[in-house]
This record gives structure tokens, sequence and C-alpha cells, in this order.
């Protein structure tokens, strides 16, 4: 059954990806003056605003789950969620900005151009602030990707069982 951890992890990843290809896929409008790339562009980066809402509204449930785990620290959660408010903020408006180009498209406006521009720049620190904010999200659980990372201990229970053979041949 998915529980908020498990919709939290899987939503996750659409902002990260749709920030991007939007802004990608608004470029190649842009560049080719085609309108319905555009607004594909556009309705991705809806899709990712909405990601982002959801992602923000499963992040206190997925917090209940893993706290308490071992390795797992408040200080990573908290810092992950400091900068998810921010994530939250700009793709939100890059949502509505792009629901309004969307609209000034379909009524064929002048103001879409520049509208694009503005859901451009969005969508790119968009992009920024989601990537920052996947890695913290990552080093909750993923102790490899946290700063100071070490290499894997070896197994004691191992070790002291070679020692004792040691110390049984001597």
């Amino acid at each position: 059954m998915l529980d908020q951890a498990h919709i939290h992890l899987l939503i996750t990843h659409l902002p990260v990806f749709g920030s991007i290809l939007g802004a990608l896929v608004l470029v190649h409008g842009l560049y080719t003056e085609s309108r319905p790339t555009r607004v594909a562009a556009y309705n991705v980066l809806v899709l990712s605003a909405v990601g982002a809402l959801i992602a923000n509204f499963t992040g206190e449930g997925a917090e209940h789950t893993v706290e308490g785990l071992p390795g797992v620290y408040e200080s990573i959660i908290e810092e992950h969620e400091e900068s998810a408010i921010y994530v939250v903020w700009i793709l939100s408006a890059c949502g509505l900005l792009s629901l309004a180009a969307t609209f000034a498209s379909i009524r064929d406006l002048a103001i879409e151009r520049r509208l694009s521009l503005f859901v451009l720049v969005l969508s790119l620190a968009g992009f920024a602030a989601i990537a920052r904010t996947a890695f913290l999200g990552g080093q909750i659980r993923h102790t490899e990707i946290r700063s100071g990372a070490t290499a894997p201990m070896e197994n004691t229970a191992e070790k002291e069982k070679e020692e004792m053979k040691e110390d049984e041949d001597d």
C-alpha cells in the first residue's frame, strides 16, 4: 500500500526532470517560433509545479516514516525542508505564469513572448533549486553522498573471528 513516504519518493522526480525538460522544450519552441511547442513546454511546467506541491504536502508524512531510523539525522531533514520551500514558491510561480502564457498563446496576445521569457527564467531557477533540494533529500537515506562519507567499515564480527583464530594458531 502506498503511504505518504512512497508518494513523496515517487513524485519528487517529476519537478526535477519536468523543470529542466520544460525549459529545454520552451527554448526549442522559442527558437523555432513554434506555438504548439511552447504550449507543450508550458504544460510540462504546470505539471512540474503540481508535482512540487504534492511532494511538499507528502514531505511531512515521509519525515515521520524515516525519523528515528539509524543514520537519519533531523538536521539533514530540516535542511531539505527549508530548501523545498523555495522550490514550491519558484515552481508555483512558474506554473502560474505558464498558465497565463498558455492563455496568451491561445488568444494570440503579444504578451505571450515576454511571458515565455519569464517562464524560462523561472523554470531554470526552479531546476537549480529542485536539484539542490533533491540532493539534500537524497542525503537523508543515502549516506554515500553525504559530505565526509567514508568507506564502509569492515564487519567487526568477522574481524574478531579472524583474530581469535590467529590467537589459537599461536
